[in-house]
Parts: C-alpha cells; structure tokens; sequence
C-alpha cells in the first residue's frame, strides 16, 4: 500500500529532577550537599532512510515518546540521559506542523536527520545552591518538560523523469517495458491509482529513475479525478514527459489541457524541463504525420512492440545530461570556468554511453580504458 502523508504527535523526553542529598561518611562531619543533578530527555529525532518508499511504517503508529532523563543521586552522580527517539522516514519527506501548516524541513538525503522535539534539561542537584551562608541547602530544582509537537509528514517521490499524461496513455506499460517494475496494467481509466517508481538502464553505464503518475484530466488541480494528491507527486522530477496518445482526434489538444493542469497546480513546475512523445505508435495509422508539440521533432514510440523505446531513453539520457550541465555551470558561479550550455545531442554523451550505442566515437585517440570491437593483440597481453 502506498501511503504518501500522515499525521504524527511526538514528545520528548523530560529531564530527569535534581537530588537533595548530604555527604554522610565517617569522619567527615558535616560533609556538605552533593545532590547530583538530572539527566536531560531523550529527543525525537527523524531519520532519512535510503531504503523506505512510502509512510507506510508510520499509518498505524502516531504517536512517538523518548525517554524520560534519570534523577540525579548522591555523591554529585548526574542521572542518566533520556534514550533518543528514532522515526524512519524516506527521502523526500516534508515536515510541516500539523496545526499552522507552517514548513519545518525538507529532507531529501539519505542518512540527513533532524531532532524535531528537544528533550528538556535535567534539574540541578542541592550542590549548585550551597554558599557561606546558605549551608545545607534542601533546594533542588525538577527537570524541565520536553516539547511536544503535532505534525504532519508529506511523501514527494524523489525521481529524474515524470511521466505525465491523460488516463491509458500507456504511461504504466512504458515503465513496465523499461525497468523491472510492475505497475498495475489495464484498458480502463485510472488504473494506476498510486504513482509507481522503476530504474531504467541506458546502456551499461547510465541509469535514471522514472516515476509512473496516475492519469490527469481536466480540472485535476481542483480536486476532479484523484486530485492533487498525486500532482505533487511530481514536483520534485527533473524532467517531465508528457505522453500523448498516437490514437488520440486532437493530441495537441489533449497536451493543452496537461500544460494547464500542471500551471495551475505549480507556476514552478510548469517552467520544468519537458520532453514530448507519442505513444501507442503501433496503431497510428501513417497517414496523417505527427504533430509537432514545443517546435520540437516528433518522438513516437510503441511500448508494446518495443518500437521507438530505446531512441526515446536515449532522448532521455542526453536530455538529463543537459539538465545536469546547465545545474554545474551555475553552481560553478563567477569564481570558477561555466560548463558548457545549450541542447546536449546524442554525440555529446560520455564514451561509455556512445559506445553502448554504437554512435559517433568521435576523434581519435580514445581514452586508454575503452576498447573498441575487437583488442588489438599487443593490448590483450598488457590486459
């Protein structure tokens, strides 16, 4: 089951109370306070797992304590610190408070971790209020409260490519074709009902992750259909491909009401980086040419018969690479040389992937570590 929000109610800890106690040894007359002081509360603490996928772990559970600081004891001894308490979360997760909706953190790095709730600090011990006149303090101060807090946990799926489009566009049997994942297939709408996430292989070196979204139709960013519950889903893709049907009266028609459905959710995620296709190019009928969408060359590809799928993940490679180039150059900034911008052909991919391909290798000489065809027989023995 895939569970992309859930509410949670986390406590920390208390720490623990002072100590009023008085040094008792033989010989030593009035020895004097030593009442240690209390352990501070364990906090609540959220941890990015790399392995999780959804919130699933956390439907059933909704409340989370850490653990109480221990009292403090005599002879000065401190009481113990409260243990931590740990919630697994997924990559992607957005934390808000449940009662403002104010934004607390966006966690998106495996292993990144955030104490949402501070345990409260430990009491002080009789020791601390000693003086020349005050002798034999009986003071002690209790440990403090730890917070507590109401939140609420939002999933945005992490992924490079979006795959957006009407229902039975052929999004789930694409993400089938490529990767070994196994979305739910069939020839009736909103068969997807949760968005499924696959890693496609480009050769044998490049791989991406694509997401498979439910089906949009008109007015999904009002509620019609499954909504925006899953529309924010892809908000965090780096490249969106938009699906239209080979079959389709009127596919840029059916692009337009994507293109409006996706400005109206997120002015931001409509200035995404996009990429067009055709599907179901097996029955189109040939006689009436593609149109083009975006000034761009029609992309037509039929993920039933294969036809046209690998030149789409290599449109898909390059157009990655050139998403990555253009983030280094303005990462780079004015204190180092840009990387080159501008549209990334099949020619600009590494060596690796262009030799996968059996594309242009461009000018000799190769690097040392790629071989091409046959060895020759001197490098076979200094292999």
């Amino acid at each position: 089951m895939f569970v992309d929000e859930v509410r949670l109610r986390v406590v920390a800890g208390n720490g623990g109370d002072g100590c009023v106690s008085f040094r008792r040894e033989k010989f030593v007359p009035r020895g004097g306070p030593d009442g240690g002081d209390g352990g501070k509360g364990g906090d609540v603490v959220l941890l990015v797992g790399p392995d999780l996928r959804t919130l699933l772990h956390l439907r059933h559970q909704n409340l989370f304590r850490a653990e109480r600081g221990g009292d403090g004891g005599s002879k000065q001894c401190s009481g113990p610190g409260g243990v931590d308490c740990l919630i697994r979360i997924p990559p992607g997760t957005i934390v808000r408070d449940a009662a403002s909706g104010e934004w607390i953190a966006d966690l998106v790095a495996p292993g990144q971790s955030l104490a949402i709730a501070r345990g409260g600090r430990g009491g002080k011990g009789n020791v601390h209020f000693k003086s020349p006149t005050r002798r034999t303090p009986r003071i002690a101060t209790p440990g403090q409260e730890g917070e507590a807090r109401d939140l609420k946990i939002e999933l945005r799926l992490l992924a490079d490519v979006g795959l957006v489009g009407l229902p039975n566009v052929g999004k789930s049997t694409l993400l089938a074709r490529v990767s070994n994942a196994q979305p739910r297939i069939g020839d009736y709408p909103f068969t997807t009902l949760q968005p499924n996430l696959g890693i496609v292989g480009v050769g044998a070196t490049f791989s991406f992750v694509m997401a498979d979204i439910p089906g949009l139709i008109e007015g999904a960013h009002e509620g019609r259909g499954l909504g925006t519950g899953f529309l924010k889903h892809i908000e965090r893709t780096r490249l969106l491909l938009f699906l239209l049907d080979s079959g389709s009266p009127d596919p840029a028609a059916d692009y337009a009401i994507l293109r409006h459905e996706i400005e109206s959710f997120s002015q931001s995620l409509a200035r995404r980086p996009r990429l067009v296709a055709f599907s179901r190019a097996d029955i189109h009928d040939g006689e009436h040419p593609y149109p083009e969408i975006e000034r761009e060359a029609p992309i037509a590809f039929s993920a039933h018969t294969g036809e046209g799928v690998d030149p789409l993940l290599w449109r898909l490679c390059a157009r990655l690479i050139e998403i990555d180039r253009t983030a280094a150059s303005r990462a780079a900034g004015a204190g180092a040389p840009p990387a080159p911008t501008g549209p990334v052909s099949l020619s600009d991919l590494p060596f690796a992937l262009r030799v996968d391909q059996g594309g242009d290798l461009g000018p000799h000489p190769w690097p040392e570590r790629y071989f091409v065809g046959q060895l020759p027989e001197d490098a076979a023995h200094e292999e």
